[in-house]
Order: C-alpha cells, then sequence, then structure tokens
C-alpha cells in the first residue's frame, strides 16, 4: 500500500528570530504532525541571524529581488547558522514536544541536486537551485514516524555549499517528494491586494500579473513564486498563510482555509470559488488534513 503523501511546511520571517518565544507554533506542528497522516517535512531559512552573524564577522548583506547575494567568504557563515545553530534549536522545540525530529541538509541521502542558480541577470554569488532528487530518505524516516527539518543549505555537484532560498527550497522539495501540499509560514498573513486586503484565492497567471503591476513587491515575490512553482510541480494546491495564529494552524489540520492558496494550472476553472478547505482538491487525490 503507498503511504498517504506528505505536506511541507516552510517556516521563516520572526518566528525564527526568537523561536522559542512562540511554544504554542511549536505545539502545533507537533500535534500536525501527528493528525496528518502523510507526517509533516519542515525546511527553514533563518534571515534575520544569518544577519547578524554575518556582521559579527565583518560582512555586508545585500538583497536583490528577495535573494541574499552570498559571495564565496560568507557561504560558510550561512551554512553555520543555518545548518548549525537554528537547526538544532528548532529540532530542540520538536524534540522537547514528544516529536522524533531529524536535522538534515537538501543534499543529505541525495535528496536533492543542486546548481548554482542560472535565474537571476546578476551573479548572486553562492546561491543554488535544486534540479531534481531522490526523497527515498525522506520517505523512509516518514515512515518510521520522524520528522525531517530540513535547513536551506545545499552541496552542488562539484562539492561547494550552496545558499538556497528557502522559498524556492521548499517549493522544489514539494516536487521531488511529490508532497501532498505546501504551507508556506512567515510573519504576514497572506498575499494583499493593492488595497492591502488578504487574497483568498490565486491562481498563478493572476500572481503573475500582480507581480508585473508592481502591487506584490521584494520578498513576496520569491514566496508567490515558490508557491507557483510548487503547486505545477504537485499539482495541488499552496497555502501562504501566518505562523502568528497557531489556532488557525489547528484549524487548518481540520481542513480550515487560512492564508492565501495559490492553485495550479489544472485546478483554476474547477475551484475557482473553493471554500472547502485550504488544501482540497477532491480530482487529484488530495485529502484535506
Amino acid at each position: 500500500m503507498t503511504r498517504p503523501a506528505p505536506l511541507v511546511v516552510k517556516l521563516g520571517g520572526a518566528l525564527l528570530d526568537d523561536a522559542t518565544q512562540f511554544p504554542q507554533v511549536f505545539d502545533a506542528l507537533a500535534r500536525m504532525h501527528q493528525l496528518h497522516t502523510g507526517g509533516l517535512v519542515i525546511v527553514h531559512g533563518g534571515g534575520k541571524a544569518v544577519d547578524r552573524q554575518l556582521e559579527r564577522v565583518g560582512l555586508h548583506t545585500e538583497r536583490r529581488e528577495g535573494i541574499r547575494i552570498t559571495p564565496p567568504e560568507a557561504v560558510e557563515q550561512v551554512t553555520a547558522v543555518l545548518a548549525g545553530a537554528m537547526n538544532t534549536q528548532l529540532l530542540g522545540l520538536l524534540l522537547s514536544r514528544g516529536v522524533s525530529a531529524v536535522g538534515l541538509t537538501l543534499s543529505d541521502g541525495h535528496l536533492s541536486r543542486a546548481i548554482k542558480t542560472q535565474r537571476f541577470d546578476f551573479d548572486p554569488g553562492r546561491v543554488g537551485e535544486l534540479v531534481g532528487g531522490d526523497g527515498a530518505l525522506i520517505h523512509h524516516l516518514l515512515s518510521g514516524g520522524f520528522l525531517p527539518v530540513l535547513s536551506s543549505i545545499a552541496v552542488c555537484e562539484a562539492g561547494g555549499l550552496l545558499n538556497v532560498n528557502a522559498d524556492d527550497a521548499a517549493a522544489q522539495l514539494a516536487g521531488i517528494l511529490k508532497a501532498q501540499g505546501l504551507l508556506l509560514l512567515t510573519d504576514v498573513p497572506g498575499v494583499k491586494d493593492a488595497d492591502g486586503q488578504v487574497i483568498a484565492e490565486l491562481s498563478s497567471l493572476a500572481a503573475e500579473a500582480l507581480i508585473n503591476d508592481g502591487t506584490i513587491t521584494g520578498g513576496m515575490i520569491a514566496k508567490v513564486r515558490g508557491a507557483i512553482d510548487a503547486a505545477e510541480r504537485s499539482n495541488v494546491p499552496v497555502v501562504i498563510a501566518s505562523w502568528s495564529n497557531p489556532a488557525a494552524l489547528e484549524a487548518l489540520a481540520s481542513g480550515a482555509s487560512i492564508g492565501t492558496k495559490v492553485l495550479p494550472k489544472t485546478q483554476c476553472t474547477a475551484t475557482a470559488h473553493d471554500t472547502t478547505g485550504a488544501f482540497a482538491a477532491a480530482d487529484t487525490g488530495v485529502v484535506n488534513l
């Protein structure tokens, strides 16, 4: 019998700046891992912690199009924070709640193949993107009841370290794992329209239009495009939502709608006005959490 597909959850924003101050969020994640038949896979960044470490060692931080420019002299510092201190802290928060969490990078067990990204018209330095991989290790861990927690660090085929934007990493990982869905947890309640109101649903075409007209800007561009990419790869909706309301996360586990749901093209017509649940998609075999 085929094991149910997992839910990929990406953590970001102020939650990671001082994760110990938000115990209810990790209570909710622990509960979601227990409730969801396929289990959770967590992917995290840690932008502010990386900023502080680079400042300590006298390295300047620059971002363009929502991406951290990562020169060779900075990538080891980024790795130390994300794959070291940050990942271990998150493991501790989950382990203390009885969750069998396991810390990994994006390259452990050939989970992903990474290359230096070619997506931009500028050189971002040691920034990577995932171009495929093998999810066998993650599925093996999930089958044993473990919760994989992945930092957004990868190793390219030539052996060098790569800093992968965590939103992009989560999106690509959802495709590699054929995940049931992707939940992007951040410090904003969802994608906002020109009037500052959260948009309940977005098609990929509508999202690109909002990027092109300047409604969606800065770091949200990477979040939305990551959501579009994951939706198209896995043919399931992707939700961008805030971690600041743990009760809503518990409701999500029961099928409630929160944040902004980004729909894959194949579901845009059939579910344009769907309100039956954040990950409802009857025609693809996807079930509510």
